[in-house]
C-alpha cells in the first residue's frame, strides 16, 4: 500500500508541473497574440485600439473631412499602452492557483480510479482454491474410458459412472484411493492403479469390455473402465451365468426397497424374471447420487468406515466448487489416500 501511495503522490506532482508547463505556454501564446495585434493595429495606424477599427465617430469625421489615414506618432502609442496597458496580458501567479487547484482534483481523481481498477483486477485474476492438476488429466482420460460401451451393467444397463451429471465418481474413488496416481500400487493389499480393487477382480471384469489387449492395471484408461463398468455392476446388479449354465442374478444397490427409498424418494422398484431388481424411479437429485456414491464406495472399498463415505459423499457433490471448507479439509488428508 505505501508503494501504491508513492506512486499516486509521484502522478500528482507530475502532473502538477504538466498542468504548469500548459500555462506558462499558453501565456506566450496571449503575449506574442497581443503583440501581434499591436503590430497590426500600428500597420493600420490606429494605435493602442487593439481590435482594427477606429471608433464610428472618428471614421465619420475623417469621412467628412475627406481626410487621408495617418498613423500615429510613435510617441502617442508610447503614451496610450502606458495609460492604458496591454488588455489581453494577464498575470501569471493569480492565474495559476486555480488551474493547479484543478489539475490537481484531476489528478488525485485519476489516481483514484487507477487503484481502483488494480485492485479490481488483482481481485478478478487471483487464483482461488482448485482442485490438484491431476484431477484434470484423470477427467480427460474418463472421456476416452467411457467411450467403450460395454461399461454399463449388464443386463440392467445402468450407467451412473459414465453419466452426464455423475461421471466424478469415478475421479472421486481415483482421488481417494490413489491419489489419482496410475503407478499406484499398494503391498499390503496388492491394489495396483486407479481403481481399487485388487488386479485379479480387474482382469475378470476386463473379459467383459471386450479389451482388445491384456488388462493392465497401471494404464489410466484400462483402469477406469474397469473401475466404471464394477461401479455399475454394484449399483445395477449383474446376470452371470453360473456353473450349471443357468443365468444367477446378483443384485446391486438398487435392488433393495429401502435403498430405493434414499436415493430417489420412492421405495418402488421394478423386478423382471432374470434382471436384477431397480429403482422404479431414476436417481436424479444431488443428494440422492451422493448417497448412492458413498453406498458404493463402502461396497467396493472393503473397510471403509462412515467418515470415508461420507468424505466421497462431500467430493461427489462439491466437484464444481473445490473451494468449499470441507472439501479443502478433505484434500489436506490426500498424501496417504490409500490407507485410510
Amino acid at each position: 500500500m505505501i508503494t501504491t501511495n508513492k506512486k499516486i503522490e509521484n502522478f500528482i506532482e507530475n502532473d502538477d508541473e504538466w498542468f504548469s508547463d500548459i500555462e506558462l505556454k499558453v501565456l506566450d501564446l496571449e503575449k506574442e497574440l497581443t503583440e501581434w495585434r499591436e503590430s497590426r493595429t500600428r500597420e493600420v495606424g490606429y494605435g493602442s485600439e487593439v481590435y482594427g477599427s477606429p471608433p464610428r465617430r472618428d471614421r465619420e469625421m475623417l469621412r467628412a473631412r475627406g481626410a487621408k489615414k495617418e498613423p500615429r506618432a510613435s510617441s502617442d502609442r508610447a503614451q496610450a499602452l502606458i495609460e492604458r496597458g496591454r488588455r489581453t496580458a494577464r498575470r501569471p501567479g493569480p492565474r495559476r492557483q486555480p488551474r493547479s487547484g484543478r489539475g490537481r482534483a484531476i489528478a488525485i481523481g485519476s489516481a483514484a480510479g487507477l487503484v481502483v481498477l488494480v485492485i479490481g483486477a488483482m481481485i478478478v485474476l487471483r487464483k482461488g482454491p482448485s482442485w490438484p492438476p491431476s484431477v484434470a488429466t484423470v477427467k480427460s482420460e474418463i472421456i476416452t474410458a467411457c467411450q467403450n460401451p460395454n461399461v454399463a451393467s449388464e443386463p440392467g444397463q445402468v450407467n451412473f459412472a459414465c453419466g452426464t451429471d455423475t461421471s466424478q465418481i469415478l475421479w472421486v474413488f481415483a482421488l481417494l484411493t490413489s491419489n489419482n496416481d496410475p503407478g499406484y500400487a499398494d503391498a499390503k493389499t496388492g491394489r495396483k492403479g486407479l481403481e481399487p480393487i485388487t488386479p485379479t477382480q480387474g482382469g475378470q471384469i476386463a473379459w467383459s469390455l471386450n479389451l482388445h489387449h491384456p488388462y493392465n492395471p497401471f494404464s489410466p484408461v484400462d483402469s477406469l473402465e474397469v473401475a466404471a463398468r464394477a461401479i455399475n455392476n454394484i449399483i445395477g446388479g449383474a446376470t452371470l451365468t453360473g456353473a450349471n449354465g443357468r443365468p444367477a442374478v446378483q443384485p446391486g444397490l438398487e435392488s433393495k426397497p429401502e435403498n430405493c427409498a434414499r436415493y430417489t424418494g420412492s421405495a418402488a422398484i421394478i423386478s423382471r424374471a432374470g434382471f436384477p431388481s431397480r429403482c422404479a424411479s431414476p436417481v436424479s437429485t444431488r443428494e440422492g447420487q451422493a448417497a448412492l456414491a458413498a453406498d458404493v464406495y463402502q461396497r467396493w472399498m472393503p473397510g471403509a468406515g462412515p467418515v470415508a463415505a461420507q468424505n466421497v459423499s462431500v467430493l461427489f457433490q462439491n466437484a464444481g466448487n473445490p473451494g468449499d471448507p470441507q472439501v479443502q479439509a478433505i484434500l489436506k488428508t490426500l498424501p496417504n489416500p490409500g490407507r485410510q
